[in-house]
């Protein structure tokens, strides 16, 4: 399997390392990326074959794999357009809609449209995806292995949906790491070194998540099993509710949605 990526940024780079991890030939990735040094990196990092236009690169992969900037990606795809034979296209871009897409590549419509988050980089991420009718299932499924060398994988329908993933776990991070950075200024003003806080913060989230996954039960379930009755759990729960805490975080979810539709209407504009 022949596969070229059109980029060589941070997420390009773990896909490659995920894959090369899983058996796929060095020899039989290419990379497109106009800067030197990423060029450099990569071929010394994993061996993989890099160009710095598409002039020299593969002209009809199995797969290419679009890692660029949703902005710079209706140029960046141009000289592709109508050379790509029946290669499977997969779009790592954010908000980029598939019909933009096929319409940039000059109808072509073997596509699939991802949405994976950072802990990918680390090979813990969770990808969302969606492909056009045209995809077939060999492609969905070589979709899946691709993605799938980053962490794990969520097929939906309908690619409107794809903005609620952004919402929820493009974005989900971020909120992440506010919530540990709140518990670690909380751990500083009670008297804890920075050491001591980063500690305690990020190992209580690595094991609740853990406990999480590991558990067929609901998270109100188990976050109920924490909180007793006049408690000091439940003094905390009860501020945080009077603060909005989860209102805000559900609303913020909401405001990532909406504004990730906003973008893919701008970003596919011709």
């Amino acid at each position: 399997m022949k596969i070229l990526f059109l980029g060589g940024g941070n997420m390009a780079s773990a896909l490659i390392g995920g894959m090369v991890k899983q058996g796929i030939p060095a020899g039989d990735i290419d990379v497109i990326d106009p800067v030197a040094e990423a060029r450099a990196k990569l071929a010394a990092t994993f061996a993989v074959n890099c160009h710095a236009s598409a002039e020299t690169a593969p002209a009809s992969p199995d797969v290419l794999v679009l890692a660029v900037k949703p902005q710079q990606m209706k140029d960046a795809v141009a000289p592709l357009a109508g050379k790509l034979g029946k290669a499977l296209v997969i779009s790592i871009a954010a908000g980029l809609g598939m019909d933009s897409l096929a319409r940039w590549l000059g109808g072509h419509r073997n596509i699939v449209r991802c949405m994976p988050n950072t802990p990918a980089l680390i090979g813990a991420g969770i990808t969302g995806l969606c492909a056009l009718p045209e995809v077939s299932d060999e492609g969905r499924a070589t979709a899946d292995r691709v993605l799938r060398a980053v962490g794990t994988t969520v097929w939906i329908a309908d690619e409107a949906k794809i903005d609620g993933i952004t919402a929820i776990s493009g974005s989900g991070p971020a909120y992440v790491f506010l919530f540990i950075e709140a518990l670690q200024q909380a751990a500083a003003e009670l008297g804890f070194t920075p050491e001591q806080g980063r500690q305690l913060a990020i190992e209580t989230v690595q094991g609740a998540a853990a406990l999480a996954a590991q558990s067929d039960e609901p998270a109100a379930v188990l976050r109920e099993r924490v909180t007793s009755k006049g408690g000091t759990t439940a003094a905390a729960l009860q501020v945080m509710a009077e603060t909005g805490v989860k209102d805000g975080i559900v609303a913020g979810c909401h405001a990532a949605a909406a504004r990730g539709a906003e973008l893919g209407k701008l970003l596919g504009a011709d």
